[in-house]
């Protein structure tokens, strides 16, 4: 076999070039070598200069970092070397095969172009280092980003009454009829009104007799635009995507609606103006659809959550206005406060409530009535939005979390100078604390003294670390994915828990030593860097495996939502291909190796 045929063949089982047409597949494999080397041999040596990707076709390679450290170990539908191109063609690691190797070189010119012409191809690099934010558009949106994915389908002989009970129970409007994944028709809900209903036809004859037989389709890589005047110029309200001849999805009109009309500030916008919890309920409903379209195009991970974000603060804000037209007003300031991830600004389609009210050193014990009261009003208000009670009792309903201001410095005082295990625990929440609503005088000096005060203390700092430690990536022995063992969950990975808190945990543990103040976890991070917390090296690695992790949760949550289900942050590893798994276990590594260091005492600039 031909060497451009035998990378061809390769190729075609290596996600995302198994998307590219027969063409693309021939030039690309044209434009690749064919490698292979002995066990021992270094492909490249940190500091070269690496103008290539390689992708293992047999064989194993070895990748390490400057302290000679195993990184990963790489088989074959792995690739490596696409790193480099972010840092200006020069290798921070190094590659060497540790048996007998058969490598596909692809020149990173090669990879440029197909990420500029092939939207699967910049999806798939962008989730890994995504380009700026694009504004959701139907003239740049692409069918793979709008579309419904692997739609509702009945064969052609089951009966008009079957086929409209499953459309009744999934709550769909169209059903494609398909034998195998090749699409024979499509069956709407007008369909079933107007040939069914109207004209009185018996119930048991198949879905055949009234579907559009031989719709009009599109591919993936089509534009919204393209289905937008398709369905004007037909008037029709369902289009069914296909590709190689299979049913891949469908786009209906009520998403072209939701993407042209949904957005952040539109919700702001309702929530600010709503009447009543109930019609605000309403609103936040509509939170799950907004991150299908605000992943769906493009937009960077930490902009989704700051996006979302904004919405749970508008709603709190509200809540916090109508508590005290009800209530009167507040006998004292007040400042309501987010903790957890609304208060790093990291929200996404599932999360709970965590807050707090700091009360101005006047308050009174007789005072603790109303501001007990205003706490229960906002809290169950957010309950009803499906921001659901914190389970761990983190909220302003709880006494605890609802006191004057020299209460709180108390605490802090206390959890610095003794930090036992819950000490450690609640520092680490009240450290991503938030001002929301109210006087925000009440917390500035607060933040800045505690921070002061604390990474001073290296015994509490110490404890910090050792809490943050808790948290482990996903790694098993030689570091491949371990996946939940047991329960509802088994056989998962757990992208919030084992995924990105313990990022979250390393960047805490940053601003704490650096006495830095943003509380945003990519914000802390890139502060860090700056302050020479972490070293240009480490923080632009882990910088990249928080956006991995923190993008394929999104991306899976939205696949859920698509699916028509709730959003949770449990990943099956093989829903994912090869090539995808590859790097979330390398990026996994990375924050296992940060947290060695950090917790070994050996610095985190080397």
């Amino acid at each position: 076999m031909a060497l451009c045929d035998r990378s061809r063949q390769f190729l075609n089982s290596v996600h995302p070039y198994d998307t590219l047409s027969e063409a693309d597949m021939q030039a690309l494999a044209s434009a690749c070598a064919f490698m292979e080397l002995a066990a021992g041999e270094t492909i490249f040596a940190i500091g070269d200069k690496v103008e290539n990707i390689y992708i293992i076709v047999a064989g194993e390679v070895e990748i390490k970092d400057d302290a000679d450290m195993q990184i990963s170990l790489l088989g074959p539908r792995n690739s490596f070397g696409e790193r480099a191109l972010t840092r200006g063609g020069i290798a921070t690691r190094a590659a060497t095969a540790t048996s007998d190797t058969a490598l596909i070189v692809m020149p990173s010119a090669t990879l440029f172009a197909l990420i500029d012409s092939h939207t699967q191809v910049a999806r798939f690099f962008d989730r890994r280092h995504p380009a700026r934010s694009p504004t959701p558009d139907l003239t740049t949106l692409t069918v793979d980003r709008l579309m419904t994915a692997d739609p509702v389908t009945c064969a052609p002989d089951l009966s008009i009454h079957k086929a409209a009970a499953i459309m009744r129970e999934r709550k769909i409007s169209s059903i494609c009829v398909a034998e195998q994944a090749s699409l024979k028709g499509i069956v709407t809900a007008r369909d079933m009104s107007e040939r069914v209903v109207a004209s009185a036809m018996p119930l048991d004859q198949p879905v055949s007799m009234v579907m559009t037989p031989g719709p009009v389709t599109l591919e993936p890589s089509a534009l919204g635009v393209d289905v937008l005047h398709m369905m004007m110029e037909r008037s029709i309200g369902h289009i069914p995507i296909v590709q190689g001849g299979n049913l891949v999805g469908i786009v209906s009109q009520t998403d072209l609606t939701r993407t042209q009309a949904l957005s952040s500030a539109d919700l702001v916008r309702q929530i600010a103006k709503a009447k009543d919890i109930p019609s605000m309920a309403r609103i936040t409903a509509k939170i799950p659809q907004l991150l299908v379209q605000l992943v769906g195009a493009g937009n960077r991970h930490e902009v989704v959550t700051r996006l979302i974000t904004d919405i749970a603060d508008t709603a709190t804000r509200r809540l916090l206005a109508w508590a005290e037209q009800e209530l009167g007003p507040p006998p004292v300031p007040y400042l309501w406060l987010a903790c957890g991830s609304q208060g790093r600004q990291e929200q996404t389609g599932v999360s709970d409530q965590d807050n707090c009210l700091i009360l101005s050193d006047a308050a009174t014990t007789d005072h603790m009535t109303y501001f007990g009261s205003l706490a229960k009003y906002v809290s169950d208000g957010l309950d009803a939005c499906a921001y659901y009670y914190c389970p761990g009792d983190m909220m302003a309903t709880n006494q605890r979390w609802c006191q004057p201001l020299k209460v709180w410095r108390s605490y802090f005082e206390g959890w610095i100078s003794k930090p036992n295990p819950e000490a450690q625990m609640l520092a680490s929440v009240m450290f991503d604390l938030r001002a929301v609503g109210g006087d925000d005088s009440l917390f500035t000096d607060l933040q800045q003294t505690t921070l002061e005060v604390a990474s001073k203390n290296s015994i509490f700092t110490a404890h910090m670390i050792a809490n943050s430690l808790k948290h482990q990536p996903p790694l098993g022995l030689l570091r491949g994915l371990a996946t939940i063992r047991s329960g509802e969950h088994r056989n998962r990975l757990d992208l919030k828990l084992n995924g990105v808190v313990p990022v979250v945990d390393l960047g805490r543990i940053y601003a704490l030593q650096g006495r830095l103040q943003p509380v945003n976890t990519r914000a802390r991070l890139s502060a860090a860097q700056a302050g020479g917390i972490l070293s240009p090296t480490g923080g632009a690695d882990l910088m990249d495996a928080y956006d991995l992790i923190a993008t394929m949760r999104l991306e899976h949550q939205v696949a859920q939502v698509k699916a028509g289900g709730k959003p949770d942050n449990f990943l099956d590893p093989s829903e994912l291909s090869d090539f995808e798994r590859s790097h979330l276990r390398d990026a996994f590594v990375v924050v296992k190796t940060m947290q060695s260091a950090i917790g070994s005492g050996a610095g985190i600039l080397g």
